[in-house]
């Protein structure tokens, strides 16, 4: 195949983002009539749903990433290139890359989503779940907070360092307090038994109770649940300022060094030299066929976009998953000069850990929660998981962890961050 900035008598689709809908796109314009360009900043698709489990040192930062080129061998017709888009050009069909412009017939954005804080003052000082590097930062941070705190004399300097806040009551939030709650129960108290019962997790949402996006007698075993791992949580309360020692609440201010933020995500999107309609987190407007509106040779998919649908997407993998397919079947179809088809979702259901061997789930309208939600979590994120290798070496560390109530990652590594 040639190199991305040489011409060819073959169209050209280029598809920008290495995530679940990029990378389903790719791999499904296999023997296309067309060459196919995948580009990403990283050189590895990252595996999202589980990077709680790497903030929180249960699994290892390499099960969950996994390179993009050993996904697409044995597809001639798909090249990848890992550079950063800085800038799209409808009108010329070109990308701006670090590696200079890149041609295209067809354009497939599929960039993804990034943290929105929301205008809340001193973000910064808070750690975003978006990255495999937000993640090991986090790792980081975390086991060197127990260190420090084991040989910090003063009481209250001591109980900052071991205090914890997640903000945010979705999935992330909720699936990272449960995780940071066994942490603190399990390895912790073994690893650091003068600690015991010092440190303090708390939870802050916004609304009037937690997985707002499930059935609300869901939301309700959830916080049971975490109450009984013993998460402080705060419903309808919204973060005020985060400084490098307290978060600011309405109703008072918590001490302490460490703030999750998983309140909420926005469109990452490259600038776009033309304009297009969006929403007000960014999000370009598609329309049933997933092409941007205007532009009948570009396709927007995943968290990048608003789908015209009929109903709200809840923005999870599966949904991206199917926008993949559907936007290489339709390309396919205009490769042949035929019509572009309506995306059709299929809701297959929605699942969330909480901790403490429990778990909710609405699979079939059908609500549930407890251990059979808890395993059939691990079972859908498993088979999902790409790679042989990974999917082993997870299964392994999962038999560790639950059935040894231990974390095996727990290494402070010698380097910063990520």
């Amino acid at each position: 195949m040639p190199l991305p900035h040489v011409s060819s008598p073959k169209p050209r689709i280029v598809i920008v983002g290495a995530g679940f809908g990029g990378f389903q796109a790719a791999a499904s314009l296999a023997g296309a009539k067309a060459e196919v360009l995948l580009v990403d900043r990283n050189n590895y698709h990252t595996f999202v749903p589980l990077l709680y489990q790497v903030a929180t040192g249960q699994i290892d930062p390499s099960c969950v990433a996994y390179p993009v080129r050993t996904l697409l061998r044995g597809i001639p017709n798909v090249q990848f290139l890992q550079t950063s888009v800085e800038r799209v050009d409808f009108r010329s069909k070109l990308i701006g890359t670090d590696h200079g412009p890149i041609a295209y017939d067809y354009l497939v954005l599929a960039t993804g989503a990034q943290t929105s804080y929301h205008g809340v003052p001193g973000t910064e000082y808070a750690f975003p779940m978006q990255t495999l590097g937000d993640a090991v930062t986090f790792r980081q941070h975390l086991f060197r907070q127990f260190e420090r705190a084991l040989v910090t004399p003063d009481e209250g300097d001591r109980r900052r360092l071991l205090s914890f806040v997640v903000v945010g009551g979705g999935p992330t939030g909720v699936e990272m307090a449960g995780a940071l709650a066994e942490l603190l129960k399990g390895p912790f108290r073994k690893d650091f038994p003068e600690l015991a019962g010092q440190w303090r997790l708390v939870l802050v949402q916004s609304g009037p109770g937690l997985l707002s996006a499930f059935p609300q007698r869901l939301g309700t075993y959830t916080h049971r649940q975490l109450d009984k791992l013993g998460v402080d949580i705060r419903l309808n309360s919204r973060v005020q300022k985060i400084t490098p020692t307290r978060v600011e609440l309405p109703d008072g201010t918590i001490a302490a060094e460490t703030v999750v933020w998983a309140a909420g995500t926005e469109a990452a999107r490259p600038d776009l030299i033309d304009s297009v309609a969006d929403t007000r987190k960014g999000l370009l407007k598609v329309g049933p066929t997933l092409q941007l509106e205007g532009w009948p040779n570009v396709y927007a998919i995943g968290d990048l976009a608003q789908v015209d649908y009929g109903k709200p997407l809840a923005g999870v993998a599966p949904e991206a998953l199917q926008q993949g397919v559907t936007v290489a079947r339709n390309l396919r179809r205009q490769l042949r000069s035929h019509s572009p088809k309506p995306f059709q979702y299929v809701n297959k259901g929605r699942l969330a850990i909480v901790g403490g061997y429990g778990g909710v789930g609405q699979i079939a309208g059908i609500p549930f929660s407890g251990f059979l939600a808890w395993i059939l979590w691990l079972m859908v994120h498993l088979i999902y998981l790409p790679g042989y290798r990974n999917r082993l070496l997870v299964l392994l560390t999962w038999v560790h962890n639950y059935l040894l109530q231990d974390r095996a990652i727990r290494q402070v590594l010698p380097w910063g961050k990520f």
